[in-house]
């Protein structure tokens, strides 16, 4: 059963081309194994150091307090949650991650807040699921907190695939092992047509050189090899865009491979779809009065988190225009304006908070931050 289907939501739409390229590609997986059982080995403590983003205003958003039920849709290395449990006393945390080593993080963390965390292991969309095992019901969450994208502690382990400057195998999985039958990074690149390429480069990476780039991996597959380390890819890229100079944020330079890098890898874990079904379980497990908040990294995040804080949502799904370019030789009636205006969430900000500048110069992978905070309604 899907996990969908156990409150009765629709089934929720694959974004642009997830659902027809998965039929193509998806076989059975033969990346690199070693990692992870080793990552999760360790004492979870000395992992990587890290630093929770607009920390600060995460918690004056939020606004925890005590007794209350707050889930962490993204514990990571659970920098934020920590904060959570010490903002007020009693506090009752769901830390869910689809990363078996942020799960150990949490199961480390539960050791110093006894009664206080339970740690759950999936994505999004087995969240229902997860949840009625431990008997929580729907409107029954004070708050809930997304910090989307991937996490520094899967960017600074090589192995993992997701950083264009450590060499290592291309998996990219989020999942790690969980899934055998789920596709490495490495093993779209060896399976994909040109024209596939070309689609999850240009829509997932806005990248201008996505055919370029699409053909000369083509190119590289029957000409020569399989494209199967970070380096070769960026390699293969950085001789598609020889004459490319790009600077990021900070006007610091960075590789011409990120936009590459970051197509692939929310092409690998459904990123985009498990997004929008996570904000539509924050319309149904959130109470009346409870708060949402958001941490986004890029455009196509934020973009389906405003739709559905906004409005502009149908069938379940974050439109992809925005209502201001809808066509206006259209006329709609009152039931289906409310329909798309009334979205259950009501924001607490104009405009989205983005990361004063000391914090951005302490922690330059906070530059692309953008908050968005929404409290819930009755009308959903």
């Amino acid at each position: 059963m899907q996990s969908g289907a156990i409150f009765g939501f629709s089934r929720i739409h694959e974004y642009q081309v997830g659902r027809m390229l998965r039929k193509v590609i998806c076989s059975p997986v033969v990346g690199s194994r070693r990692l992870l059982h080793a990552q999760c080995s360790e004492n979870p403590r000395k992992s990587m150091a890290h630093t929770p983003v607009m920390a600060k205003e995460v918690l004056e958003n939020l606004h925890p307090e005590e007794n209350q039920i707050i889930l962490d849709m993204t514990f990571g290395a659970g920098g934020h949650s920590r904060l959570i449990l010490q903002s007020a006393p009693n506090i009752k945390l769901l830390a869910l991650d689809r990363d078996p080593v942020a799960h150990e993080f949490a199961r480390e963390l539960q050791k110093e807040f006894p009664g206080q965390i339970i740690p759950l292991l999936g994505r999004f969309s087995e969240l229902p699921q997860l949840l009625q095992e431990h008997g929580v019901q729907q409107n029954s969450i004070d708050g809930m907190l997304f910090d989307f994208g991937c996490s520094s502690m899967q960017f600074d382990v090589a192995e993992r695939g997701f950083s264009v400057s450590k060499n290592a195998p291309l998996d990219m999985r989020m999942d790690g092992e969980r899934f055998p039958n789920m596709p490495t990074a490495a093993d779209i690149l060896a399976r994909a047509n040109e024209t596939d390429l070309y689609k999850i480069f240009k829509i997932y990476g806005e990248e201008k050189y996505s055919r370029k780039i699409a053909r000369a991996i083509i190119q590289a597959r029957y000409g020569v090899k399989k494209i199967e380390t970070t380096k070769e890819l960026v390699d293969v890229v950085g001789a598609c865009c020889d004459e490319e100079y790009r600077l990021d944020a900070l006007q610091r330079p960075t590789s011409v491979a990120t936009k590459i890098f970051q197509a692939l890898r929310i092409f690998v874990n459904n990123e985009l779809n498990e997004i929008n079904y996570g904000m539509i379980l924050a319309g149904r497990f959130v109470k009346a009065g409870g708060r949402l908040v958001t941490l986004t990294f890029h455009s196509l995040e934020d973009k389906i988190v405003k739709r559905h804080i906004m409005g502009n949502v149908t069938e379940n799904l974050a439109n992809p225009l925005p209502l201001k370019y809808m066509s206006h030789t259209l006329i709609y009636d009152r039931e289906t304006v409310d329909t798309l205006s009334d979205t259950g969430w009501v924001s607490l900000h104009k405009h989205v908070l983005t990361p004063n500048e000391q914090e951005i110069e302490d922690n330059p992978r906070s530059r692309s931050a953008k908050l968005r905070a929404a409290q819930r309604t009755d009308k959903l």
